[in-house]
């Protein structure tokens, strides 16, 4: 697939990129990407969640009524799970969400999100850019230039740039990643995937 590539002013330039078809064009794998999803959704929990048992809570031990003979059912103390304020029954520990997956497992499901946005023609290229100074204003600029003001983008950079990045951060549908740092859920989570053209070449050695 052969794209157009623009400037920081929304204007086609007369250079154009064609995408890796490993990349943007491989037949899309539903289930590789639902996996890597829910691992990406697995490892980002805290897993902090935590109901007191019934050696943790204070109160009485004592045996409330005898056993047997009342007609009502057994309870121990009044810590019971029973009772309001006792322990919980199997309550929630912390515990590590997060599992494994193979590389190459990843790389088809990350390959496969590519393609579904190439398809869609959701894919924009840049030429490279940078910014002096860390501004909002520019970074918004640059979005409106482009008409895309209205849907949730991706910026790819290909490597770390601090004043883009501290640009964007305060835009609500904006983000901004470098190459090592793409997954499968972002690309799916916004409308518009926005390469730079060094970006491209970097994306091909990953």
């Amino acid at each position: 697939m052969e794209l157009e590539v623009y400037n920081i002013k929304g204007e086609k330039t007369s250079k154009k990129v064609v995408l890796d078809s490993s990349i943007f064009s491989v037949t899309p794998n539903d289930h590789a990407i639902y996996l890597d999803v829910k691992q990406h959704l697995a490892n980002r929990r805290q897993g902090t969640h935590k109901a007191k048992e019934r050696s943790e809570l204070s109160g009485s031990t004592k045996k409330l009524h005898k056993q047997k003979g009342t007609g009502g059912s057994r309870k121990g103390s009044i810590k019971s799970a029973l009772f309001r304020g006792g322990y919980r029954v199997f309550g929630p520990r912390p515990r590590n969400y997060s599992f494994k997956l193979n590389a190459k497992l990843k790389s088809l499901a990350r390959a496969s999100a590519f393609s579904y946005k190439a398809s869609e023609n959701s894919i924009i290229v840049l030429e490279d850019f940078s910014f002096d100074s860390p501004k909002t204003k520019n970074f918004l600029s640059l979005i409106n230039n482009l008409q895309l003001s209205d849907s949730k983008n991706l910026l790819i950079l290909p490597e770390n740039d601090k004043n883009v990045y501290l640009s964007a951060r305060n835009l609500e549908n904006q983000k901004v990643l470098s190459v090592s740092e793409v997954n499968t859920y972002q690309v799916l989570k916004h409308k518009k995937v926005l390469f730079l053209e060094s970006s491209l070449n970097k994306l091909k050695l990953s």
